[in-house]
């Protein structure tokens, strides 16, 4: 555990912990903000995105992390069909599993908590403190 480390040193960790899993990352209001498409099923008669999308807030007199994050899914016209399976686990806010798409137009898998235990693992071996914010939007 280091306990030198600041703000722009985490942001940097995070952002090469993040972009491992596929997130692309980007500065915002002083904190980081990040998207990754990880379902996309398109077909002529409308198509199915499934985001995987999150935010960090640093607070660094305090040495804390607070970390926002949510699953979207939109869809256009009619959705191609679609075989889905989805495995989770709630515990309080957070929430962890996967789900998994699959349809002749496309499909893909969405890890709920994948990201966000690369975060808190990087923030606690920075010596901060990680605080999930559940139940808002990122």
């Amino acid at each position: 555990m280091d306990t030198s480390v600041t703000a722009t040193d985490l942001k940097v960790r995070l952002k090469t912990a993040l972009a491992a899993h596929g997130i692309a990352v980007t500065d915002k209001d002083g904190g980081l903000a990040g998207e990754a498409e990880k379902i996309l099923a398109k077909w002529w008669l409308g198509s199915r995105k499934v985001s995987y999308r999150m935010s960090c807030r640093f607070d660094e007199t305090a040495r804390t992390v607070h970390f926002r994050e949510v699953v979207v899914e939109k869809s256009s016209g009619m959705p191609p069909p679609t075989l889905s399976v989805e495995v989770t686990t709630t515990s309080g806010w957070t929430r962890s599993g996967s789900r998994t798409d699959t349809s002749p137009a496309g499909g893909g898998t969405v890890d709920y908590g994948q990201a966000r235990n690369a975060v808190e693992q990087a923030v606690k071996n920075a010596g901060w403190t990680f605080r999930l914010e559940g139940g808002r939007m990122p």
